[in-house]
């Protein structure tokens, strides 16, 4: 008896199928935008049911349709008040934030492009956006609350140290009080900084600087924590006299400082930071060399995230925000640099590099 071969069940066929089974909206239409698949969640989320929008055709004039108010933007993301592009122009999918007023609602979609027309895949964000705003609010209120407080004990230790009639054993107690002060205030401030990165209010001003000047007041500073780790810092200078850059020298400073203060916080003692600039194709490329633990290839794509510490960073040293690398990756990209770690594994330290362009 010949055997019985099934026909291929068609594509076309199983796509509405997987689509309206999805936890996110689906909206399929023409090249002339005429609907051709609506799912369950798309009628859940724009209150419109299939059967009234499959074979309609979209025109801008339909933006007057009542009911249509939240559909629109999405189908026509220049009717959005809000687009946020998250994808380059040209990549399949296209993917876009759009957050619409009045209520407010946003939605991440994904636009993909077939020969037949086009797809949208979509999902509301609105809780979660707004859970994260809510978090980001109590972190900045809360930093606030504890910064005049904090600020107000570091002020007291700094004055204790100062009175000449304290012991030994008081004046050490002083130095272990005001040491904690100050490391409650860097927390805070990490803390704040962070929190106005991601709500995008942590605004530069640049200015015209030299490198190696900056580099070198910078490791001056760095100079006394380093003697307390038995760490030694060098500046390998370039054969370059100056390298003119734009930089906004505060918040520039905190990026490089942390590189710093991580190199020499987890090191050895005895261990050394060297660090050296080498000018490559209109930017500044800085390396930051330590002689310390080393970072294992796991914790590499990870070391720039928020409150992430390496193992062998987090047995060595267990104080700080665990932001410092975060606020300085977000904070070189800020200055249009880029910054990476290499590490050889753990024992064998590690150098951290970044670019910065040149003036000009």
């Amino acid at each position: 008896m010949e055997d019985i071969v099934p026909e291929p069940f068609p594509a076309v066929a199983i796509l509405p199928l997987v689509l309206d089974g999805i936890d996110e909206a689906a909206i399929a239409y023409r090249p002339d935008f005429t609907v051709t698949l609506f799912n369950r969640r798309a009628e859940e989320m724009f209150g419109i049911p299939a059967s009234h929008i499959v074979g309609f055709q979209f025109t801008l004039d339909t933006a007057k349709t009542p009911g249509f108010e939240t559909l629109l933007p999405i189908i026509y993301s220049s009717l959005a008040p809000t687009v946020v592009r998250l994808t380059d122009v040209g990549s399949n999918p296209q993917k876009t934030k759009i957050v619409l007023d009045a209520p407010v609602r946003e939605f991440l979609v994904a636009s993909y492009e077939a020969s037949g027309g086009f797809v949208k895949i979509v999902r509301e964000v609105t809780r979660e956006e707004s859970l994260v705003k809510s978090k980001g609010d109590f972190i900045t209120i809360a930093a606030h609350q504890l910064r005049t407080p904090a600020t107000a004990v570091n002020w007291t230790f700094e004055n204790l140290e100062k009175d000449a009639t304290l012991g030994d054993e008081a004046k050490e107690t002083v130095r272990i009080g005001h040491s904690a002060a100050q490391s409650l205030l860097s927390v805070i401030t990490h803390l704040l900084d962070a929190a106005q990165i991601e709500d995008g209010r942590f605004g530069y001003a640049f200015q015209p600087a030299d490198l190696i000047v900056f580099l070198d007041a910078l490791l001056g500073s760095a100079m006394p924590i380093a003697k307390q780790y038995g760490v030694n810092i060098y500046l390998d200078r370039p054969s370059e006299p100056s390298i003119p850059v734009s930089i906004d020298p505060s918040k520039f400073g905190l990026a490089v400082g942390n590189i710093v203060d991580n190199a020499v916080k987890y090191n050895v003692q005895g261990g050394k930071v060297t660090v050296s600039v080498a000018l490559e194709g209109g930017a500044a490329h800085v390396m930051v060399k330590d002689t310390g633990p080393g970072i294992a290839p796991d914790d590499i794509p990870k070391l720039f995230g928020k409150f992430y510490r390496g193992r062998a960073m987090g047995a060595k040293v267990t104080e700080g925000s665990g932001l410092g690398l975060y606020l300085s990756k977000n904070i070189i990209e800020g200055h249009r640099g880029k910054v990476w770690v290499e590490s050889e594994g753990e024992g064998r330290g590690s150098t951290f590099h970044f670019t910065l362009p040149l003036s000009g």
